[in-house]
């Protein structure tokens, strides 16, 4: 497979990354450099190995996956951004106030499958055609690497622009985002 094609197709799946990290990172003023590191690390690893363990399974178990990967994306994005807009007000607005830290534990844990279910199905599709499966998961993990890190640096210039609301908007940001996988696979 070329290269372009593997690079296209790594920044397609990191899009929902991209979206989440800019939702999280919307309400916050400066996540620290760990903060956007854990972030990045999870979505890009778990793109990677989602694609990977997408690739093993090949053909056997793309019909079961196929008919449930959207409504558990979509079950993840909106509890999550669920819990966002229930936190938004509140009076604390700052990941380092709050008891639990989004780039850190089940959270962080749940928004990395959230965002590699289709990272799953592209490598179910490589598995299915056969095709090697080492170069493509290294870029798409580290495209979803490099994307999220910079939907964590876009998202606090929007969260400046909506104010102390800007959790809220994010909350429903990954809301639609899970209303838009829906969408595309019903």
């Amino acid at each position: 497979m070329k290269l372009f094609l593997i690079f296209t197709i790594a920044l397609a799946l990191a899009m929902d990354a991209f979206a989440v990290s800019v939702g999280l990172s919307v309400s916050q003023k400066r996540l620290s450099k760990n903060q956007i590191l854990r972030l990045a690390s999870g979505f890009g690893l778990f793109q990677l190995f989602m694609s990977f363990l997408g690739w093993l399974a090949g053909q056997t178990v793309l019909d079961a996956i196929k008919m449930v990967d959207h409504w558990v994306a979509f079950g993840l994005l909106a509890v999550i951004g669920a819990k966002m807009i229930h936190e938004s007000f509140r009076e604390k607005h700052t990941i380092s106030n709050r008891k639990g830290d989004p780039t850190k534990g089940l959270v962080l844990l749940l928004l990395s499958v959230a965002t590699s279910i289709d990272a799953l199905a592209v490598g179910l599709s490589f598995g299915a055609l056969n095709l090697p499966i080492l170069v493509p998961c290294l870029i798409i993990g580290f495209v979803a690497f490099i994307v999220t890190v910079i939907g964590t640096k876009v998202g606090p210039l929007f969260g400046r622009l909506l104010g102390k609301r800007g959790e809220l908007v994010g909350g429903f940001v990954l809301i639609l985002i899970g209303i838009k996988i829906l969408i595309d696979h019903l």
